[in-house]
């Protein structure tokens, strides 16, 4: 077998692999087609008691903005209980205080547990939050966002009988500040206008994404409680809970805005945990949800969302090949060939473009139209993004658990304090920008209109991602 003929094996079986993640995103735009509007009922005669658990550390940016938001919630003072969950080392522990203080003088049951260690991380602080909290439910919000006053009034009402928890939808505060955010935006919305529909509407499992959500204290004991031998301890509990038969309600219209990362060292390490936490939580409970007794369509469907970040090593591949591979379909020839080639990438790409357009016109946000156009600035950032999620992939496979690093948020004021470390594989991430660059000079000089774009997305993405590293 001579090089071509490999290379081009190779290169239409990573596109075939693709092709199925693609048809997967059409089928979860069928069924996000399907769903229905979930109705607001009517509150309870008597309003449960809730705790409001706040989890920071080191949000001096905005801990103040976020425990005044929770101050301002539209509930029965009575039957409310705010716990900021501080693990911080700086200066956050005594803003908190001021704002908690400020609270209690309102009337609001508020106060600050302050741990001198962070056993367990987020995890561990809900876990410990837990044991002195009076709330028969428990919602959760990260220090980045702001809740609505009304968000429990819209929430709570849809506890009724086996339900677990309650999933709000992600809103976003700086959408417009860079195209970074707008891309993250969008790529957040897919995640939550589309994909949790669908898998909502088509009676599939979904998971509680860490914040913005509600659950029954019950829920939580039932499936095991906060544990962290995962970094993604929202997600584990999540499929614990539901394995215990519990339910889970989605509720798209009801909004909770929060602050995207404004600098792509912050968005890699807030993406590289959710990566390599979801792979760890595929390691720990894949096994367990296939022996369970639960229909074959919510096991195939949990199994493709918690390894759904195995395709960005096979985008990696495909990075390295695509240039070689056009050379070889150029010396190989046959029209058909080109077909196939041409199908197999239209079945990887286009599904994603569909789905995220429909998420973008879903979302209600203003803008659409610029939204739009913009929408291949958020492809090229997903695949820019392979090489350090495959490194995430690949640590979530077989390293330790690792730290849990927080996300460095700024409340929009500038943050020279808090920022992540610059990527290690920043270097990786230009030589392939620099790689694809001379492959697709090569490529136009050879006549090959084709197979432009395609490349060029691939080189914008990985230049994008490694020069927005450097700058912060």
């Amino acid at each position: 077998m001579d090089w071509q003929t490999s290379v081009l094996a190779l290169y239409l079986a990573v596109l075939t692999v693709l092709c199925l993640n693609g048809l997967h995103r059409l089928w979860l735009l069928a069924e996000y087609r399907r769903r229905s509007r979930v109705e607001h009922g009517r509150g309870p005669q008597e309003w449960p008691r809730v705790t409001v658990q706040l989890p920071v550390y080191n949000e001096r940016y905005v801990v103040q903005r976020l425990i005044e938001a929770c101050g301002a919630l539209d509930y029965p003072r009575e039957r409310l209980q705010i716990q900021v969950l501080d693990d911080s080392t700086d200066d956050t522990t005594s803003l908190a205080e001021k704002a908690v203080r400020s609270l209690c003088e309102q009337g609001v049951a508020a106060v600050v547990l302050h741990r001198e260690n962070r056993l367990g991380f987020k995890a561990g602080a809900l876990a410990e939050g837990l044991s002195s909290a009076t709330g028969e439910l428990v919602a959760i919000f990260d220090a980045d966002f702001v809740p609505p006053p009304n968000f429990l009034r819209r929430t709570v009402p849809h506890f009724t009988e086996g339900v677990g928890m309650v999933q709000a939808r992600w809103g976003h505060l700086n959408p417009r500040t860079s195209w970074l955010t707008a891309a993250q935006s969008t790529l957040l919305d897919g995640h939550f206008v589309v994909e949790h529909t669908a898998r909502y509407a088509s009676g599939r499992w979904f998971n509680f994404n860490g914040t913005a959500g509600v659950w029954r204290r019950e829920a939580i004991t039932a499936g095991g409680g906060w544990q962290h031998d995962t970094l993604t301890e929202d997600l584990d509990l999540s499929y614990r809970a539901q394995l215990a038969g519990w339910r889970f309600i989605y509720l798209v219209d009801v909004v909770a805005p929060a602050e995207l990362p404004p600098t792509m060292r912050a968005f890699k390490a807030q993406q590289h945990r959710w990566a390599k936490g979801s792979i760890q939580t595929a390691r720990k409970l894949l096994v367990p949800i296939w022996r369970a007794p639960v229909p074959l369509a919510v096991k195939l469907e949990a199994t493709a969302h918690l390894t759904a970040n195995l395709s960005y090593p096979l985008l990696v591949v495909l990075s390295l090949i695509l240039p070689w591979a056009i050379l070889a379909r150029a010396g190989e020839g046959p029209d058909a060939l080109l077909l196939v080639d041409l199908a197999l990438f239209a079945g990887a790409l286009f599904p994603f473009l569909g789905y995220y357009g429909v998420a973008i016109i879903g979302s209600g946000q203003q803008g659409v139209g610029r939204r739009l156009a913009t929408l291949p600035l958020a492809l090229a950032l997903g695949l820019g993004m392979a090489l350090a999620q495959s490194r995430a992939v690949v640590q979530g496979l077989s390293g330790p658990i690792g730290i849990f690093e927080r996300t460095p948020k700024t409340g929009g004021l500038g943050d020279a304090t808090y920022q992540a470390v610059v990527p290690a594989l920043t270097t990786l991430e230009l030589a392939m920008a620099l790689y694809l660059a001379v492959a697709l000079v090569g490529v136009a000089l050879m006549g090959d209109v084709v197979s432009l774009p395609f490349l060029g997305l691939f080189t914008l993405g990985y230049g994008l991602v490694a020069l927005s590293s450097i700058e912060g």
